[in-house]
């Protein structure tokens, strides 16, 4: 990783520190004249340019000195003192300075100024001539390699066309991701359903369907013209790009060396070469960048199709019934009104057809020879209910009692069972010989009410009360004739 990124940008310091508003205004001026090519600026002279605007009008000299410091520390001005009118030592001493832009700061600020006409919205656009264009640009590349022709030509020469390539490739890559990142904004899909969508639908439509079929068309060009350049075929073309690059006059020392520079122009061609063609195998990004545009067709299509039956739902069919009015009544053959009905309206009388669960698995088995499904069908109304027969009460005064004093009689059997079981007014369980089922149930149902409670007390169904106790921490075998059970050492005392 290159150790530079990693390091703050002091220059960026002005966009977002206290007096940001002070500092952006001198820079801002300081950029306009350095497009105009006036470098230098005196401090008198970007003192008076300020206090024309409101704001600046309790600025002073003192306070714009001490800013024109500030940003002389931050690197975003170059001071320069000036000694050619000075006539005397004192005014020597004073260092009267000019000042100018450093290199970050232009370009900060004009990359601020741009961002001020964007806006919160995507720009981008889907231009299909810059596939054309970077198509021919290659192709001349292309063709000056294979006829051997590349030295009959200046390194300037080549160097213009390395940056036509690439300045196309860059407006391909940006202007498409900037637009499609647009159309897909939550914006521009809450406008996509309003009414108002429908009216743009066709022309935005035919703009994304025109610029897919100039990509499939001239991205496949493309894609055969950098299978077939080699790395061997570009590198006299590369070398002789950064040999015009390392013939411009520069002051200052020059880190990289020419086998660097020409390593980071074959990254920068392989960088398109898998742009368009891939790599490794993987999906290259020009497939994906159709695939969003199809995909981005596709949903407006989904959108307006929505609409448009949001707003045909809503629309009088009036006029419609009365041209298929007028159409029946021209018709002589009844046939004829028969089949334009069916057409209109549908079949009248359908029959669906309903199958039971085949009987048999057998697959050599014909239809005809299963037994037929009755359905018995019902009509398809809310209140509908099948008849009833009205009948007489019945009284089963007497199965009621009788089935009373059979639970009387059981029960009292269990008590008498449970009776026999106790040990004066307590039911040890520990000393209890193998019980009946219903009992075990009685006896446990007892234990877990009389558990429920903090005092370990509770009133059974004959009304008495029970108090449950702990004798000690060993654990005993219950034995009834459906299982045995494990549990602690208790007993049941009656206390009433």
């Amino acid at each position: 990783m290159d150790q530079s990124i990693l390091k703050p940008i002091v220059e960026a310091t002005y966009l977002t520190t206290e007096n940001a508003w002070r500092y952006r205004a001198i820079l801002r001026y300081f950029y306009e004249q350095h497009e105009k090519m006036r470098q230098y600026l005196f401090p008198e002279e970007v003192f008076a340019h300020l206090k024309e605007y409101e704001p600046f009008r309790d600025y002073t000299l003192e306070m714009l000195t001490s800013d024109l410091e500030q940003l002389v520390k931050w690197k975003n001005l170059i001071a320069r003192q000036e000694t050619g009118k000075v006539r005397t030592i004192e005014e020597f001493k004073k260092k009267r300075f000019r000042y100018q832009c450093s290199p970050y700061t232009v370009e900060i600020e004009r990359m601020v100024k741009s961002l001020e006409k964007i806006g919160d919205s995507f720009g981008g656009s889907l231009e299909k001539t810059l596939f054309d264009r970077l198509y021919e640009s290659i192709k001349k590349v292309f063709e000056l390699i294979k006829q051997n022709k590349l030295q009959t030509i200046s390194d300037e020469e080549c160097y213009r066309m390395w940056e036509d390539i690439f300045d196309y490739f860059k407006k391909i890559i940006q202007n498409s991701a900037d637009y499609i990142a647009y159309l897909n904004s939550e914006n521009i899909e809450e406008r996509m359903m309003t009414e108002a969508f429908l009216a743009y639908k066709d022309a935005l439509t035919k703009y994304l369907r025109d610029f897919i079929i100039s990509l499939q068309k001239t991205s496949l060009q493309i894609e055969l013209l950098l299978e077939d350049m080699t790395p061997n075929m570009v590198q006299p073309f590369v070398t002789k790009v950064v040999q015009y690059k390392q013939n411009i006059p520069r002051l200052e020392d020059i880190a990289q060396t020419t086998d660097d520079l020409i390593k980071d122009h074959f990254e920068t061609w392989w960088s398109l070469k898998e742009w368009f063609l891939g790599r490794n195998g993987n999906e290259s990004e020009l497939s994906m960048l159709q695939s969003k545009t199809n995909e981005t067709i596709r949903r407006m299509t989904r959108f307006a199709q929505r609409l448009g039956e949001r707003h045909h739902n809503f629309r009088s069919r009036k006029k419609d019934y009365l041209h298929l009015a007028e159409w029946f009544s021209r018709m002589d053959d009844v046939k004829d009104a028969h089949k334009l009905s069916a057409t209109v309206f549908g079949v009248f009388h359908t029959k669906h057809l309903f199958a039971d669960v085949k009987s048999t698995e057998d697959i050599y088995r014909d239809i005809w020879e299963e037994a037929p499904t009755e359905l018995t069908i019902k009509p398809r109304v809310r209140h509908y209910r099948e008849k009833t027969k009205p009948s007489a009460l019945q009284d089963h005064k007497l199965e009621k009692e009788m089935m009373m004093n059979q639970y009387l009689q059981e029960k009292e059997k269990e008590q008498e069972m449970i009776r026999q079981y106790m040990n004066g007014n307590k039911i040890v369980f520990r000393e209890l010989p193998t019980i009946d089922t219903n009992i075990r149930k009685t006896l446990l149902s007892w234990l877990g009410k009389a558990m429920a409670n903090k005092d370990y007390t509770a009133k059974i169904e004959t009304g008495k009360k029970i108090k449950v106790k702990k004798v000690d921490d060993s654990t005993i075998t219950l034995r009834s004739e459906d299982g045995v059970l494990q549990m602690p050492n208790f007993e049941i005392h009656f206390t009433q």
